[in-house]
């Protein structure tokens, strides 16, 4: 990702996300992703007449446009949907014209910004945006109050940020909405710990998952990918949480590129 593509790959525009949708045999791998998130290329090949070759090239499309992002465990390379494109162009463009309860997004979209996938047996989330911002700036957003507090539901994040000291997101009258506690803390490039929700008792008493922050420079920019894995088998947040993590991403963004997070319920 190289400064020549610097506005490409920061914030792949509109033209780019339309021209990777308009195709049905990428529209189709999408629905394949959406019904069976992590799949490996041999996986979306399987039933369809299409050759493996033609489907390497959809892939590499629908992920320069931010669609999909792939990940490598061991030897097999899986594909996860990306709904951050899309909320974006929701929260930036459509809703500027309609109100949210007289547009209907399209099916993908709705089914995109939903949980991204029904299947319990591959319980991770992967997330992906390029924000025009350095990296210890987007460290910052990430590890100060003042920050989270306006972008993160308003809660207000807490740690010593070491490993081994706990981490909390707290409300504004003290209580915490999650807890956990530091795996890695590589400022400012990797940042991960143990997620615990306690706003839902259902969720509070599920065993904690991870969620990981990863930073990589870019120019001008910074390419952040968040990773939240490690659910039990059957959790019940883990079908839940996309919309969650694609609107606090989103809002991210916005804060550190406008100086405004995004309106969405719980950042006023």
């Amino acid at each position: 990702m190289t400064c020549n593509l610097l506005v490409a790959y920061y914030h792949p525009p509109v033209e780019r996300i339309f021209k990777a949708l308009a195709d049905h045999t990428r529209r189709a791998l999408l629905d394949s992703l959406f019904m069976d998130d992590g799949q490996t290329l041999n996986g979306l090949c399987t039933g369809r007449e299409m050759s493996r070759q033609a489907a390497s090239k959809h892939l590499r499309i629908l992920e320069e446009a931010g669609l999909i992002v792939s990940h490598r465990t061991g030897r097999e390379k899986l594909h996860y949907l990306n709904p951050v494109p899309i909320r974006e162009i929701g929260e930036r463009w459509i809703s500027k014209y309609a109100e949210r309860k007289a547009g209907a997004m399209t099916a993908l979209k709705k089914a995109l910004e939903e949980d991204m996938t029904e299947d319990p047996g591959k319980p991770v989330h992967i997330y992906e945006t390029f924000i025009k911002a350095s990296p210890e700036r987007v460290w910052e957003a990430l590890t100060t109050p003042e920050f989270t507090k306006r972008y993160f539901h308003a809660t207000h994040v807490a740690s010593q940020w070491r490993v081994g000291a706990p981490v909390t997101l707290n409300y504004t009258d003290g209580q915490p909405a999650v807890e956990g506690v530091l795996l890695k803390v590589d400022r400012p490039r990797t940042l991960s710990f143990t997620w615990r929700a306690l706003y839902d008792e259902t969720y509070s008493e599920e065993k904690p998952s991870r969620v990981t922050f990863r930073i990589e420079p870019n120019g001008e920019v910074s390419k952040l990918t968040v990773v939240h894995d490690e659910f039990e088998a059957d959790s019940k947040l883990y079908p839940v949480i996309s919309k969650g993590w694609s609107e606090i991403l989103c809002s991210l963004k916005s804060l550190l590129e406008t100086g405004e997070p995004l309106p969405i319920a719980g950042n006023q």
